[in-house]
């Protein structure tokens, strides 16, 4: 007989968000979503710790050569994150540095993204379930090769028992109820910017109550 399903959704008061390697000279590389969709959804990501007020960590991979640094619009969304520049380390988890600013928190729950989807996410999500995380990648925010790398990866992660989610799906988990904080006031403007078929949604219904019509008819 299975074990019994214990579904653990993300708590805003127990998660942190890492951002992993989101670095412009490896963009390039995120090849297997288009190109201005996966920079929309790495912003997206980042800002996710803003509005949720989660603890965030960034951190880069030899950003001095051909990596490259972070996007600046990131480092303006968290400028007194910690910043954690590997200069070796493929896994972020082998950086002591890192995985001490990850204990810092005190948080059990981690949201991750990075670039590749196969290197950057699948290694460190494992790592981190392998010490007792209970691990969440966020998949439109990370990026490899081509589907068939991305497909493999998740692949991996979800066998070891990572939970591999959409963007969608991690910020309505952290929001739970329209009627949070951050809720509607908060979430509206946000998938407008980052999912614009949702925020059309949203423009629909504000505009059918403005002009008198019931919503849905």
């Amino acid at each position: 007989m299975p074990s019994k399903f214990t579904y653990e959704r993300i708590d805003k008061n127990k998660a942190l968000l890492l951002v992993v390697d989101h670095q412009i000279g490896l963009y390039q590389m995120a090849r297997d979503q288009n190109a201005i969709v996966m920079k929309s959804n790495i912003l997206a990501h980042a800002e996710l710790g803003k509005i949720f007020n989660l603890p965030t960590i960034l951190t880069t991979s030899a950003e001095t050569g051909p990596n490259g640094p972070l996007p600046d619009e990131i480092i303006a969304l968290h400028p007194d994150a910690p910043f954690i520049r590997r200069n070796g380390e493929v896994n972020a988890w082998d950086n002591a540095e890192f995985q001490a600013a990850v204990k810092a928190t005190g948080r059990t729950q981690v949201i991750l993204a990075g670039i590749t989807t196969d290197v950057c996410t699948a290694f460190l999500a494992l790592s981190l379930l392998d010490a007792g995380y209970t691990v969440f990648a966020h998949s439109d925010a990370s990026g490899t090769f081509d589907t068939k790398t991305a497909r493999e990866a998740n692949d991996r992660m979800r066998a070891a028992g990572v939970q591999v989610l959409s963007l969608f799906a991690v910020a309505c988990e952290l929001m739970r109820d329209w009627r949070s904080t951050p809720g509607t006031k908060e979430m509206l403007p946000y998938f407008d910017k980052y999912l614009p078929e949702y925020g059309a949604l949203a423009r629909g219904h504000d505009a059918a109550l403005k002009n008198g019509i019931p919503s849905g008819l």
